[in-house]
């Protein structure tokens, strides 16, 4: 993507990694991502939105010399993660008069992480603005979201909140700002499950907080802008990290003969006939974790199929239970069912990964070998207790 100006002396001067494909060296991505960063020219000083990754370094050092020549005055430093600041290092030593606007925890983690020196932090706290001349830069923060050190910028005469990784996606597009929401819902859904998620109050608290702005634009660190649509992210957002749950369960299962696949089955067969909707996920499909991330965002329950390897639960389930424990959703009920042969710890093992949820265990039904008629009475219990606790917490209707 080119220099773009999204308001008068207002630009984009970021870059797209279209052949990133993975972030963190943990997520997936599908076709890469951005990243944002933005300037700012004031009457009298500049500023600069965020670093860029360094790879993408040379893109961010054109661009500005092609706006302002050789002089700025601020970068802001949203937060300390290093796809937002890796380059930051070479960007002090580029521009030497520049400061670095940041609160006080973000510049703890800058020096230890870069070695900044002292001397070319320029700290703010919450509410605290910094004028460009006609320009004004007010810092929002003790927001969360996502990290501790974690901040927003407002800019006040344009309307424009620099929203860091609040309202991102990895979604790569030429187009500046978002026109077709269709076209990035699971994208930001996504973003929001595998990034945010874990820090839903926090995400709560900021969308007040940010309620009283007078908002037209919200520049995020990845992904389009949001203008015309704005609305669209803060009311999905709205949803996401709200209590409300769907009448829904996701059953992610590995089966290694076929006895806990015949129980997801049944038991998904039994669920629809109690009127739930049931999403299944076969956790050894190149991909699915991707489909499985996102529906974690709104469930109700979960429901853990599980074969047991060498007593243990099988590796890939163990791998999904720690994500379920790890990003924290409101899932209000949990259970397991499974053919485990010698696996007699299966169910302690898991139970214990995810006891940091608040949501309530539902009696497993864990069987040996065949599959009994017994067995599949549990099943269609299991079912039932799910449709009772649903109805209890109001999601669905009594049949």
């Amino acid at each position: 993507m080119n220099i773009q100006e999204i308001k008068e002396n207002i630009y984009f001067v970021g870059a797209i990694g279209w052949d990133k494909r993975l972030f963190d060296e943990l997520i997936p991505l599908l076709n890469g991502t951005s990243y944002n960063s933005f300037l700012i020219k004031g009457s009298e000083k500049t500023a600069l939105i965020d670093s860029i990754y360094p790879s993408k370094y040379f893109n961010l050092t054109g661009r500005l010399k092609e706006i302002i020549g050789g002089k700025i005055d601020y970068i802001i430093s949203h937060q300390a993660e290093q796809d937002d600041i890796e380059s930051l290092q070479e960007f002090v030593e580029t521009y030497p008069e520049s400061k670095i606007v940041t609160n006080k925890r973000c510049k703890l983690l800058l020096k230890d992480l870069l070695l900044i020196p002292e001397d070319r932090f320029l700290l703010v706290r919450d509410g605290d603005k910094l004028s460009l001349g006609d320009k004004t830069l007010q810092f929002i923060f003790d927001t969360q979201v996502n990290w501790p050190e974690t901040m927003l910028t407002y800019l006040k005469e344009d309307k424009i909140l620099f929203s860091c990784d609040f309202f991102s996606s990895h979604y790569v597009t030429n187009e500046l700002f978002l026109k077709d929401e269709k076209k990035i819902y699971n994208a930001a859904k996504r973003y929001y499950a595998e990034t945010m998620m874990p820090f839903r109050t926090s995400i709560i608290k900021s969308i007040k907080k940010i309620k009283s702005l007078d908002i037209e634009i919200i520049a995020p660190s990845h992904g389009p802008l949001y203008k015309e649509k704005k609305d669209f992210i803060v009311n999905a957002y709205k949803s996401w990290s709200s209590d409300k749950v769907e009448n829904e369960v996701i059953i992610p299962y590995v089966s290694m003969r076929d006895s806990t696949e015949n129980m997801v089955e049944y038991l998904a067969e039994s669920l629809t006939r109690e009127g739930i909707a049931v999403k299944v996920f076969h956790l050894t499909d190149s991909g699915i974790m991707r489909e499985f991330v996102i529906a974690l965002v709104n469930v109700a329950t979960i429901v853990i199929g599980i074969p047991a390897v060498l007593t243990s639960p099988h590796p890939n389930i163990i791998y999904a239970t720690y994500l379920i424990n790890a990003l924290k959703p409101k899932v209000k009920f949990i259970s397991i069912i499974g053919s485990c042969g010698l696996g007699e710890k299966t169910v302690d093992i898991l139970a214990g990964i995810v006891s940091k949820l608040k949501a309530e265990i539902i009696e497993p039904v864990v069987v040996k070998g065949y599959l009994k008629d017994s067995d599949f009475e549990l099943l269609d219990k299991l079912a039932e207790e799910i449709s009772t606790r649903h109805i209890k917490i109001g999601i669905a209707n009594k049949k």
